[in-house]
């Protein structure tokens, strides 16, 4: 599915399939089917021109066209793929990843279905419709630029943000006054007073990012320090519980506690200690004197509060003492913005070229200074190793419009990232607007992310036989690389996760609301309309003392095709039972524990023969009902974290379709049934215990990630697992887990001698008491297929010898070692 084109992409071939398939369509239906096939393909291609322009460009009878072709192109999916579903018994082809028929069936079943269903009726009735939308379109005025390529992985990425938050102040010269207003150093009676110091400016200027680079320089001279973000919506209980939980009093009941006992429990634990805290992006007068109240101006032990806001009213409230500060962010500088923009764009370069320097002093004018329209735009004129031609420029340049002034940085800011999105190739616009399902500063897990990405159908097939995340990979990293979401970095610089900027998600919000594109639920007021075709649902309750009522609005629920829940939205879920054609069921981190009031009945989960994705991670869950091997094209199951899920039905085992199954030490219910798992990659938490199990792991040709757990291991045992391991030539990561020390060391040394790692293993993990023969045996035999692993962690190591040392010196990529000893 695609913001672009709707579901037409992945219509055609399901089309297609209606033809050669086994089905024995009446040829009347046939020619239907090939008339309406081609008026689709064209119509994609329209519409792939259509998403190149920016909306408001847009003629008004393009848009209208363009948002009843998309309407409709769900409205034919949901038709056949009921009928693929009835027809097939929900028996998909397990080698084609199509909706094809394993069996045969005889002339008069498929008659009676097709008088049952009425697909014959629903393709005559569809052609009408179309041509009534075509009818009220001209076909003809549509003119739009070139598409643009898509772009590599950029490594010198990371340098860049670094460069960005030193351009921004607190590595460079601005330094020394933002330190000069917190009033460090000294031991004077001033400084041991609390002090509070108002970072204000507007939105893109980078006052996040100079707030999180004070905190990483001085947040060690302090007994405790918390970052929490606040937003244009916030509640006053969650800002008070996570400033808490922040600062390292994650007490059971703060949920419980109304917002004076907050205030009172957090002056209580503030009173005697040394703080530092950050509260980010405020908005309202009102919240901060609510919150001021818990920080004690008696308080004379140095400690200091720091706020950022784009309002400076704002910034006044918070700063009333004469102690307290207001730090004025300015934009950069000429040869700062040049210093930034050119770095992103010519990396390797010694400068700017000559045909360039002109058009580059108008682009960096009409972005005032802002850092994050510099890096936007910078990143949307990089083409991997490629500089994009002068024309490209100069149609960016005419794009921005007026620039950035004081009085309309907001409108132009929009409009600068507006370029950047339009910029963007189909398929990444729809992966980027997918992001407006994020509350506010959410960091954002990338797996779990692409997962979800691949499940709703945004990610396409690249080469065959390449894992549709490994696609989906690309995808995060390009969004990256253009600058339109934020990296986070683990230790090891390897990005984990992302943000989306404040003005950024501004922006993709207001697009996905004009394309209905998603219906965003956060309790502050909004709600579905009556009239609307809801697609994708998201619930954020923003306001957590706002009793709404669930949704039970079943016109405009039966098409809903994805459903993301964040706590404590889960009160307005609404019944399963209401959706016809769901994909996508995200429940994370919502209560649904037997102690819950919220308690979901999970029974309904087996009614949903579409689900592509079932996220239940650390939702408290204690029993998985069997009706989910009813699930027949379920991709993704996420049980981690569920530790009271004592056990999996064996129909889970049924899901040929699996591709990432993450549980928590679960033991494989029977034998013969882990090998059902052909099309799995990730397979996360199992438990074996039996030789026949272990054995079946070897049948899983497509794993790139193993994470296995022995309770109690036998030499047979640890045999047939190497041996599987041995059929696995795809392992990326392998993590193993043993809680037999007497029998540990025999697993070690059967890798060590029978197994050779994949070229193109990149992490290995033993929690587990170990020692390095595996490591030795793999060097001996071909050092090179450890030449890119980057992560090497191994718990209880009997001894570190000198060889060893040297072994892993030797290991080029390896950017992260965790080796516990156990030796006296």
């Amino acid at each position: 599915m695609d913001i672009v084109t709707g579901a037409i992409a992945k219509l055609i071939p399901k089309l297609a399939d209606l033809l050669v398939g086994e089905y024995k369509l009446h040829k009347n239906v046939k020619k239907n089917i090939k008339d309406l096939l081609k008026e689709l393909e064209s119509m994609n291609v329209a519409l792939v021109k259509i998403g190149e322009v920016p909306r408001d460009q847009l003629d008004k009878q393009d848009k209208l066209w363009a948002d009843d072709v998309r309407e409709l192109s769900y409205v034919i999916e949901d038709v056949v793929d009921k009928f693929l579903v009835r027809v097939d018994h929900i028996q998909p082809d397990d080698a084609t990843n199509k909706f094809k028929g394993l069996m045969k069936r005889t002339t008069k079943l498929l008659k009676k279905v097709k008088d049952k269903y009425g697909i014959a009726h629903a393709i005559k009735d569809i052609q009408e419709q179309l041509q009534k939308v075509a009818a009220r379109r001209d076909r003809n005025k549509v003119v739009v630029p070139n598409p643009t390529e898509p772009i590599t992985i950029d490594p010198c990425l990371r340098a860049l943000y670094a460069e960005a938050t030193e351009l921004v102040g607190i590595y460079g010269k601005r330094d020394e006054e933002l330190m000069r207003l917190l009033s460090m150093a000294g031991d004077d009676a001033s400084t041991k007073r609390l002090k509070k110091v108002s970072i204000v400016g507007f939105g893109g200027l980078g006052k996040t990012t100079l707030a999180r680079a004070v905190y990483d320089k001085i947040k060690g001279d302090f007994d405790c320090r918390a970052f929490v973000p606040v937003g244009q919506n916030p509640d006053m209980k969650k800002v008070l519980r996570d400033i808490l939980i922040d600062l390292g009093n994650p007490h059971s009941d703060l949920a419980m506690l109304d917002d004076k006992q907050l205030v009172k429990k957090l002056h209580d634990f503030l009173e005697n200690k040394r703080y530092l805290v950050i509260i980010d992006d405020i908005w309202d007068e009102k919240l901060w004197e609510g919150i001021n109240f818990a920080f004690s101006k008696r308080n004379n032990l140095g400690s200091r509060l720091i706020t950022t806001t784009r309002d400076f009213d704002v910034s006044k409230s918070c700063c009333l003492s004469a102690d307290d500060s207001i730090y004025k962010m300015k934009p950069l500088s000429t040869n700062d913005s040049k210093r930034l923009f050119h770095k992103r764009i010519f990396p390797d370069a010694s400068g700017c070229p000559s045909e360039f320097q002109q058009v580059s002093e108008d682009i960096l004018k009409k972005c005032g200074g802002v850092p994050l329209a510099i890096i936007t735009i910078a990143s949307a004129l990089a083409s991997g190793q490629q500089v994009k031609p002068k024309h490209a420029w100069d149609i960016l340049l005419q794009s921005i419009g007026c620039g950035l002034t004081k009085d309309n940085n907001l409108v132009e800011m929009r409009r600068i990232l507006s370029f950047s999105y339009y910029n963007l190739p189909s398929h990444l616009k729809t992966c980027l607007l997918y992001l407006c399902i994020y509350p506010e500063d959410s960091k954002i897990d990338r797996d779990r992310l692409i997962w979800k990405w691949v499940a709703e159908g945004f990610v396409h097939h690249g080469d065959q036989g390449t894992s549709l995340f490994l696609v989906g990979l690309n995808y995060f990293n390009q969004l990256i690389n253009r600058s339109m979401i934020q990296p986070i970095y683990d230790e090891l610089g390897q990005v984990h996760a992302c943000r989306v900027h404040d003005m950024v998600l501004d922006l993709i919000c207001k697009l996905s609301h004009e394309a209905k594109f998603v219906n965003v639920l956060d309790g502050t007021g909004n709600s579905i309309s009556s009239q609307s075709n809801v697609r994708r649902l998201y619930l954020q309750n923003k306001m957590e003392d706002h009793q709404a009522k669930p949704l039970t609005n079943i016109m405009s629920m039966s098409g809903v095709r994805s459903i993301t829940i964040f706590p404590p939205a889960i009160s307005i879920m609404p019944s399963l039972s209401m959706f016809e054609v769901l994909r996508v069921l995200d429940l994370s981190d919502c209560n649904l524990g037997k102690s819950s009031s919220l308690q979901l009945n999970l029974k309904g989960v087996g009614h949903l023969i579409h689900l592509r994705y079932l996220g239940l991670a650390d939702t408290g869950i204690s029993e998985l009902p069997a009706e989910i091997g009813n699930l027949q094209f379920l991709e993704v199951l996420d049980l981690g974290s569920n530790y009271k899920l004592n056990g999996l039905p064996s129909t889970v085992f049924k899901l040929r379709r699996l591709i990432y199954l993450n549980v928590y030490s679960m033991v494989v219910p029977t034998p013969g049934v882990l090998q059902n798992l052909t099309s799995i990659e990730v397979l996360r938490g199992v438990l074996v215990s039996l030789n026949i199990i272990a054995q079946e792991l070897g049948k899983l040709a497509r794993l790139r990630e193993l994470l296995i757990c022995f309770k109690d291991g036998s030499l047979d045992l640890y045999e047939c697992f190497v041996k599987s391991l041995c059929n696995l030539d795809h392992i990326e990561s392998l993590y193993i887990r043993c809680n037999s020390e007497e029998t540990s060391f025999e697993l070690m040394d059967l890798l060590g001698e029978c197994w050779v790692p994949p070229v193109h293993l990149r992490k290995f993990v033993s929690s587990t008491p170990t020692q390095l023969s595996a490591l030795r045996g793999w060097i001996k035999r071909d050092p090179s297929h450890l030449s890119n692993l980057s992560e090497l962690i191994l718990d209880s190591v009997k001894e570190v010898q000198q060889e060893d040392v040297e072994i892993i010196g030797g290991l080029l990529s390896l950017r992260r070692l965790h080796i516990t000893s156990t030796h006296q």
